[in-house]
């Protein structure tokens, strides 16, 4: 991986969402206000309204003006915003929720990503805890991401463009929550892209390249959080890339003639529009050869990847629904068809945040053996806090090669904010520790990371929830409610290529330590040594969960991030311990 650091208008790394909400809301303080304690829900000032249903979108930066670029009159009524390339937590997705809430209930529609998921399935969790009905769709137009006949596990790329415009037309018709679903799934499933990258992008926190591509190759169906694609090959002429994009999608959409479609010829961030017009040139000569008419087109940017050179091309199969939909007026930041709005209505905030209930616990009843006190455990955490910030960079390249290159800045994010959360910890217990330290994860990080790692530390602390200090056995327990944690909440299983491959052994090394009479500093040395041949052994597997799956036999040879980080971040524990007690 080159050295070369790329350049950016930022400020600190730390800041550019916050910065960049605060500056697109300034920008259109018409369209646009920021609701909500997190920060982090962008909603529209005319959008939410009584008996209307409320559209959620959301996802990770850097993809501008996906997301809340489409929040507005007719589209969607509030985008909860995350890290870059990195999904919302549900609690930003909540604010944005409690934003929209008009009685009819709130339909979230995001892009198809493991990550995104997870935290989107959280919030509809929570609103139906709420009384709130709730739906979600996860938009997945990505044809060369998986074949047909595994449609649900392909991406959401630059199709949400339509997917939205659709929704945000039948939510504004008035449509029930069942009847804008409806549409928006038929608006789905007659929609299909396809893209190519020219070069790869650069976190702003990282200022390093994702992934390496020589000036005369280009990446075939690359991801829009800058993934490589599903191969590389030698850059061709716009036609002939054009040819490769459009001949995949119409072997996956079936039309016909006499068939009509709209189009979306979409830049990814640093690709001009003189490119996508030659680009557009191509798609319409093809789309006339087979007597297909267009109905609507659009060339420009709308789903980016930071700066990456590249674009994609989107078709959606048109019927008369999806024709008055589509036509129907919307004004947004990035997103305008004109034409007659109605006046605002009436909106009456329904939702209220709940309080959270703060649990009373008897230490005289819990179990005092062991050498790992609260103070020593939080002082552990605070370890590994520091030594992911130092491994922060090292871990991202390791994911630049077979994912999206976040992983170390997620886990830097996250770990960050559990730093801060064990400012104060007072008299807390280790469960309870564990349970603030999962708060403020889920609640700083998002992405696929915070549902997994917050679920983690949920059930670490239920398993030694009976303890005031822990043993070696309450500290394999510990270990092992990391390891069921993430399994229960993402379903990975050894040999999937995850941070399971590196806790599901460290487990298994340190019960059989225990087992074998070892103290508590060689159990956990036996945890270290198992998770770093986990670690190892992922480079010889081929990605079967996340965003590296899709690269099949690509992602073989290379070590998976999470199951490194799960080593950095048990040796940290075990060191900090060991120089304590």
């Amino acid at each position: 991986m080159s050295d070369v650091k790329t350049k950016k208008l930022i400020n600190e790394p730390e800041d550019i969402v916050a910065e960049a909400i605060e500056g697109m809301v300034l920008a259109y303080p018409d369209m646009l206000s920021l609701e909500g304690a997190t920060g982090r829900a962008v909603v529209a000032l005319d959008g939410p309204r009584d008996g209307k249903v409320g559209l959620v979108t959301g996802g990770g930066s850097g993809h501008e003006p996906l997301f809340a670029g489409y929040v507005g009159r007719g589209l969607m009524d509030a985008a909860a915003v995350g890290n870059v390339f990195a999904s919302p937590s549900p609690e930003h997705i909540m604010d944005a929720a409690r934003a929209v809430d008009g009685g009819a209930g709130v339909m979230f529609l995001y892009g198809n990503y493991t990550g995104d998921v997870l935290n989107f399935d959280m919030a509809v969790e929570e609103c139906r805890e709420n009384g709130i009905e709730a739906r979600s769709i996860a938009v997945n137009d990505d044809v060369a991401s998986a074949p047909a006949e595994s449609a649900e596990e392909r991406r959401g790329v630059a199709g949400n463009f339509f997917v939205f415009k659709v929704a945000g037309a039948a939510a504004e018709e008035g449509r029930s929550l069942k009847d804008c679903e409806a549409a928006a799934r038929n608006a789905l499933s007659r929609t299909r892209s396809m893209g190519v990258a020219l070069s790869a992008c650069s976190l702003p926190q990282t200022g390093k390249l994702n992934f390496e591509i020589g000036h005369d190759e280009m990446e075939v169906g690359m991801g829009i959080h800058g993934e490589p694609g599903m191969r590389r090959g030698t850059l061709k002429k716009a036609d002939d890339v054009a040819d490769e994009l459009i001949d995949t999608i119409l072997n996956d959409i079936k039309l016909s003639q006499g068939d009509s479609v709209s189009v979306l010829v979409n830049g990814l961030g640093a690709t001009g529009q003189l490119e996508l017009f030659i680009l557009y040139r191509r798609v319409a000569k093809r789309l006339k050869d087979i007597g297909v008419s267009i109905h609507k087109s659009w060339v420009g940017e709308y789903a980016t990847s930071l700066e990456m050179a590249g674009a994609s091309i989107s078709l959606m199969k048109m019927d008369d629904d999806l024709k008055k939909l589509l036509d129907a007026p919307c004004q947004s930041p990035c997103l305008t068809v004109a034409g007659a709005l109605a006046p605002r209505g009436k909106h009456t905030l329904r939702m209220a945040k709940a309080a959270a209930d703060v649990a009373t616990i008897d230490r005289s009843q819990l179990i005092g053996d062991g050498a790992v006190t609260p103070d020593v455990f939080r002082d552990a955490m605070l370890a590994v806090a520091q030594v992911i910030t130092d491994k922060r960079d090292w871990l991202s390249e390791l994911d630049g090669v077979i994912g999206d290159g976040d992983h170390g800045v997620t886990m830097d994010i996250g770990w960050s904010a559990v730093r801060d959360a064990l400012a104060d910890v007072g008299d807390e217990t280790i469960s309870q520790i564990s349970n603030r330290m999962a708060k403020a994860f889920l609640d700083a990080v998002g992405a696929s990371t915070g549902p997994l790692y917050s679920s983690a530390f949920k059930a670490a602390g239920a398993k030694v929830e009976n303890r005031l200090n822990l043993d070696a056995s309450a500290m394999v327990d510990w270990i092992d409610g990391i390891c069921s944690g993430i399994v229960s909440r993402g379903g990975a299983k050894l040999g999937d290529k995850t941070m399971i491959d590196a806790w599901s052994p460290a487990v298994e090394q340190a019960r059989q330590a225990l087992n074998g009479g070892a103290d508590l500093i060689a159990c956990l040395d036996a945890a270290c040594i198992g998770a770093k041949k986990g670690r190892d052994h992922t480079a010889e597997l081929e990605s079967k969960r996340g965003r590296s799956k899709k690269l099949g036999e690509r992602s073989i040879g290379h070590v998976d991030p999470g199951a490194a980080s799960a080593h950095v971040m048990l040796v940290a524990m075990k060191d900090s311990i060991k120089n304590t007690i």
